[in-house]
């Protein structure tokens, strides 16, 4: 009897948790123990292939599918694998095979169960396309706000340090570049003629200036 590590393929089809079929194809690899192959040989024979680890994998494979629906098979394949690898161990183990690994090569799903998983797939992506565009309206919103806060911040703080001075430096500002020479003796301003700033106090007159004012 060989006692070098050989693999093995089976596959078997059993029912999810939530009724789906599903098919199943594994691959193993296992010996027979060395140390109990007379044991084996005298209990079982040389076909302890199709006497024992072909119906092991049937009865791990139908109790395993039946504990995770068939969308989990997919997305937990790697905890049904090590569940699958744990059973099939013990029971090959009590009748003297070891085993080394399993792998699960694929899983075959009804016609009906595909494309409904094609659906949810696309609609999936369809909300994540839609949640991406919600995204950018929802910020590019923020930051209108938040311009038209700023802004109106910065007005608010213009009108806050506005005073009389400022209009009339402002005024004179404006006025420099339209001087004729002659100096005012008064700039009116506002719509109720109030006059802004009286220049005439702020000339420093020669004695003969203010002789001709006096006359």
């Amino acid at each position: 009897m060989e006692v070098r590590v050989q693999r093995a393929e089976y596959g078997a089809s059993a029912a999810s948790k939530d009724l789906q079929d599903v098919t199943t194809k594994l691959q193993l690899n296992l010996y027979p123990d060395p140390l109990q192959i007379s044991t084996l040989f005298q209990k079982v024979g040389p076909a302890y292939m199709e006497r024992i680890v072909h119906p092991a994998v049937q009865e791990v494979l139908k109790a395993c599918t039946a504990r995770y629906t068939a969308e989990e098979l997919v997305t937990k394949r790697e905890q049904v694998k090590t569940a699958m690898q744990d059973m099939l161990f013990t029971i090959l183990r009590k009748n003297h095979i070891v085993l080394v690994d399993v792998y699960i090569t694929d899983f075959d799903f009804s016609k009906g169960f595909t494309e409904a998983i094609e659906q949810k797939q696309v609609a999936q992506q369809e909300a994540l396309k839609a949640k991406q565009v919600l995204d950018r309206v929802r910020i590019e919103a923020e930051q209108t706000i938040a311009k038209a806060r700023a802004e109106a911040e910065s007005i608010r703080m213009q009108q806050s340090v506005i005073t009389p001075l400022m209009i009339q430096l402002r005024t004179l500002e404006m006025m420099k570049d339209k001087w004729d020479g002659a100096m005012p003796q008064v700039i009116i301003g506002g719509s109720g003629g109030i006059p802004l700033l009286n220049l005439d106090g702020l000339v420093k007159r020669t004695p003969r200036q203010a002789q001709t004012k006096e006359e």
